[in-house]
């Protein structure tokens, strides 16, 4: 009832102990409190919070409009839905390292296991755009370093995101990316985020020249190849996550509901498409609050 049992703190732990083992974490993005829980039930590692999703959830382009209260708050509800480990898009740190610092409080007071800091210039652009740029790498590792001396639980995960492949073509721009990773790890990051990756040999070398846990996005409609589960976990990778996914197949579904609505004036025809009233009440644990209000009000007034 109400929120998770699993305290942040043991969250944080459990996230930590499962990236130790080397195994292949898998994290969908939830895009609302609700599928945070649906994550956690149907069997999946942890919950990841794109930055994506909660601009597009307030009907704003991935651009950094969104604010560090904006982000926290929201964490803060789809964390504390589930049992699951979060980890949270952080953007660029919303500012300076002093700024950056902050974040990293406010996000562990939200609730999160985690969170990955962008070396992008600000204000930046979603990861598998063109036109992109990144900030020099003095100015990146202060972020991170920034991030790891404000936390204040060890385990709290900092992950070093850096766009820089796509700086350049071909194998300049996977160099790049590879130095730009290690100079980010020996500034503190726990982990890396390569973003826009192109090929599985891409994520492989990432692999094999890190020793840290290494994240892939699998993102649709983006510079990087859909890889399965399977694929990822032979080279090595660690994470994956699949960000706007969820939000996207809902929005999609919505999308066709609401032109069946215009073209039949009824959603009959969609029903079997519906989650059933009752896999609801089974998901928000409807029959665990009517317990609690029969035992609280069990009183009869006099008169």
């Amino acid at each position: 009832m109400l929120y998770a049992h699993t305290t942040a703190e043991a969250k944080r732990r459990a996230l930590r102990e499962r990236l130790a083992s080397g195994e292949l974490l898998r994290l969908p993005g939830a895009f609302n409190p609700l599928s945070a829980r649906l994550i956690e039930q149907k069997g999946f590692d942890g919950v990841y919070i794109s930055g994506a999703v909660l601009s597009a959830d307030l009907g704003l382009p991935d651009i950094g409009l969104t604010t560090l209260t904006e982000v926290a708050g929201r964490g803060k509800q789809i964390a504390r839905m589930t049992d699951l480990p979060a980890i949270i898009d952080a953007d660029t740190g919303f500012g300076e390292p002093m700024n950056v610092a902050r974040t990293i409080q406010e996000l562990e007071d939200a609730g999160l296991a985690g969170a990955h800091i962008e070396d992008q210039v600000n204000p930046k652009r979603c990861g598998h755009l063109d036109g992109k740029a990144v900030v020099d790498e003095g100015t990146a590792l202060k972020r991170i370093r920034a991030a790891v001396d404000a936390r204040r639980d060890p385990n709290f995960l900092i992950m070093a995101r850096t766009d820089i492949r796509a700086t350049e073509p071909g194998e300049g721009g996977l160099r790049l990316a590879i130095d730009r990773a290690k100079a980010l790890v020996d500034a503190g990051a726990d982990s890396i985020f390569p973003e826009a990756m192109r090929t599985l040999a891409e994520f492989e070398a990432m692999r094999n020249a890190l020793e840290v846990p290494i994240l892939a996005n699998m993102t649709e409609f983006g510079k990087s190849e859909l890889f399965s589960v399977q694929q990822l976990a032979d080279v090595g990778i660690n994470i994956v996550i699949w960000p706007v996914s969820m939000l996207r197949i809902a929005m999609g579904a919505t999308d066709r509901a609401l032109d069946e609505l215009n073209s039949a004036g009824t959603l009959t025809g969609k029903l079997d498409e519906m989650q059933h009233r009752a896999d609801l009440y089974d998901l928000v644990d409807y029959a665990s609050y009517n317990s609690f209000d029969t035992n609280v009000f069990n009183f009869e007034v006099q008169r």
